[in-house]
């Protein structure tokens, strides 16, 4: 079953429930959060350690939320509040003419949300700290090393103060320049994509007609996008532009190249930040090694074409949230964080794929290039398969996890929001962060498990027994199931 299956090269041996050591995370940016959140709402002591100071930048990058991110978030209560704050778009538009349209996604949410980053990174943060996570901000990793119990963790705190922290298992979810991964020694292949792209928040004299405003000419592309007081974010590159990472960016050349790819630059004035940086494709060749696992940016770079980022590392981290609580509270082998590996790599390899793909689009000016441009444009107007598809894998409704072959159809794909009896959903039943049985009658939960599973019965007259996962995706399933079945299917993945 996914997320069950034993790999070489790992103990077979469950952690002691009471072992004395807490899960490090590294990295208090959104996958960060999202973690070290659900592992405290699970029981497990967590140290969460940032180098920044105590508070939520503005000044982020990320500024949408894809529906398979926005279930994850319904699964912890979280999801209604910022759809409150955020605008719903059905129609994310790539570049041009190419869009895609999400209006008949199969999910309780058919659209992107328009939210700035730091907007979720409060949400996961307050959760966070009610959950009971010890946060070290100001603190630095300096070099980590592991044996079979442990690791070992060298820090630099405030004004430079050396410590050494232990953990059971640490995670390094601390981006691109990830302190964690060089301390462990893995490389990180790949390239630059495009280098100087500018960056500014700026206001606007003129503000867009569009909620998203982005167009390539082959020259150069343009992003603009609303933070919601009053500042847009503008991301902005020019071809034949070499300027290093630390050169200054001034706002005439925000606003030359926003009208070389827009047509117009909108009255921009009053800049509060302006910057450069460029784009890496870049993925670490294993998400593991022995008690240290790699999440979100840390493990995967690409660029930010179709806004997949953010989203795919909080993927990451409710993937390997739920499993690492199971070993820590002892009632999986440590075998099962092999899982996350063989789960989340091909997913990351996939997004590098697809944005790098849209990118290189987006940048084309040869007759073929542009003329395949064309012709995606004119696939995803018309052939139903494709467009949802290509929909499925921008907003992450449409991947799945491998399952043993001879498993029931349904294992390992992502559970859709299903009614149950009593008026309830499936993504309200995962909120406790357990295992979900959904069953054609009754089942009881002892006392056993009464910790890990929730049973529920379909709103309908559906014969299928499923397991669905605390990350929403189907451990088993069954057309037709008896007690004793159930209760093998439970002993197995449940513990």
């Amino acid at each position: 079953m996914p997320g069950t299956t034993a790999s070489t090269g790992s103990s077979a041996t469950p952690a002691s429930p009471a072992s004395p050591d807490p899960v490090i995370v590294v990295g208090a940016g959104p996958t960060g959060l999202l973690l070290a959140g659900d592992l405290a709402a699970a029981g497990v002591p967590v140290t969460l350690i940032e180098k920044r100071p105590h508070r939520i930048s503005n000044l982020s990058r990320a500024f949408v939320l894809h529906a398979r991110t926005l279930e994850q978030l319904d699964a912890r209560a979280l999801a209604d509040d910022l759809e409150a704050v955020g605008r719903p778009l059905q129609r994310l538009n790539l570049f041009g003419r190419l869009g895609i349209d999400l209006g008949a996604l199969p999910s309780r949410f058919p659209h992107v949300l328009v939210l700035a980053q730091y907007e979720v990174e409060e949400a996961l943060e307050r959760r966070a700290v009610k959950a009971g996570v010890e946060f070290r901000h100001e603190t630095e990793v300096t070099g980590l090393a592991q044996d079979e119990a442990g690791v070992t963790v060298e820090v630099r705190g405030p004004e430079g103060r050396p410590a050494s922290l232990r953990a059971a298992y640490v995670v390094g979810a601390d981006g691109m320049r990830s302190a964690v991964r060089r301390a462990i020694g893995l490389p990180f292949p790949g390239r630059s994509v495009i280098r100087s792209v500018v960056l500014a928040d700026v206001r606007l004299a003129e503000p867009p007609e569009t909620l998203l405003t982005v167009n390539a000419v082959g020259d150069a592309f343009a992003f603009l996008a609303p933070f919601g007081d009053g500042y847009h974010r503008v991301i902005g590159w020019r071809r034949g532009s070499a300027a290093p990472d630390h050169e200054p960016v001034t706002l005439d050349e925000v606003r030359e190249i926003t009208r070389l790819a827009l047509g117009r630059d909108f009255g921009m004035h009053d800049a509060r930040w302006l910057s450069r940086f460029h784009s890496d494709e870049r993925q670490a060749p294993a998400y593991r090694v022995g008690r240290v696992l790699l999440a979100g940016d840390a493990a995967h770079v690409h660029s930010p074409a179709g806004g997949q980022g953010m989203n795919t590392g909080l993927q990451d981290a409710a993937n390997l949230g739920w499993k690492l609580a199971q070993v820590m509270t002892g009632h999986a082998p440590d075998a099962l964080l092999d899982t996350y590996q063989a789960e989340r790599h091909p997913v990351g390899r996939s997004v590098l794929r697809s944005s790098g793909g849209i990118i290189r689009l987006a940048m084309a000016r040869r007759p073929w290039t542009l003329a395949l441009r064309a012709g995606l444009v004119t696939v995803l107007d018309h052939v139903g398969p494709v467009r949802r598809r290509i929909a499925g894998q921008v907003t992450g409704i449409g991947y799945r996890y491998a399952a043993p072959r001879g498993s029931h159809r349904l294992t390992g794909s992502r559970a859709p929001d299903l009614a149950l009896a009593g008026g309830g959903r499936l993504y309200e039943a995962l909120r406790g962060g357990r295992f979900v049985l959904v069953a054609p009658y009754a089942y009881e939960v002892g006392p056993r498990r009464a910790g890990r599973l929730t049973a529920e019965r379909w709103a309908s007259d559906r014969r299928t027994a499923l397991l669905v996962r605390p990350d929403g995706y189907v451990a088993w399933a069954a057309d037709t199931a008896d007690s004793a079945e159930i209760e093998q299917a439970l002993a197995a993945h449940v513990g």
